[in-house]
């Protein structure tokens, strides 16, 4: 069982640093009011080949939207990491707390990584604060948008967010 994983977003430097520190170029950063917009392309990874997150701190959640390469594809439209966002000037820290959801818009949101989270409270490596919140994180979540149709822009927009993405070119294509 792994910590708590951390991901760096240094807007000034253009790059997004993963959870096992190898920094990545990124090729549009977007500040907003409510949250932080990152996309860039997927090295070394044969499933994908690009991922735009928004990252929304008030809600503790950072959405992703990934480009699978073909043969690849998974059926979800969003996936959400319930996590700790913390802006230290120029640059956004995300620590994942163990627990994604899911969205198939109009069909479900799912809950997955239960056990790695129960197995990360158990070992002492999510303090039971942060565990507590998580977890009224991903209820919180689910249940709006379950109440809004399965659909996440609808519950976001709830909150004055409208989630903003590029538009996808041809398999491989950059969208930059």
């Amino acid at each position: 069982m792994h910590p708590p994983k951390t991901v760096t977003f240094d807007v000034p430097a253009r790059v997004n640093t993963d959870t096992k520190g190898v920094r990545r170029p990124v090729d549009e950063y977007r500040e907003t009011p409510f949250g932080l917009y990152m996309s860039r392309a997927m090295v070394n990874r044969p499933t994908a080949h690009w991922v735009e997150s928004w990252l929304l701190p008030d809600l503790g959640l950072c959405v992703t939207d990934w480009w699978w390469n073909p043969g690849h594809a998974r059926e979800q439209d969003f996936y959400l990491d319930i996590c700790q966002i913390v802006r230290d000037g120029g640059s956004w820290v995300l620590t994942d707390h163990y627990l994604d959801i899911v969205v198939r818009t109009g069909r479900d949101a799912a809950v997955l990584d239960v056990d790695e989270f129960v197995a990360a409270v158990t070992l002492g490596l999510l303090a039971p604060a942060a565990a507590e919140s998580a977890m009224h994180t991903a209820y919180r979540a689910v249940d709006g948008i379950a109440s809004h149709g399965h659909d996440l822009d609808a519950w976001l927009a709830t909150f004055g967010i409208a989630l903003t993405w590029k538009e996808r070119g041809g398999v491989g294509e950059d969208p930059g």
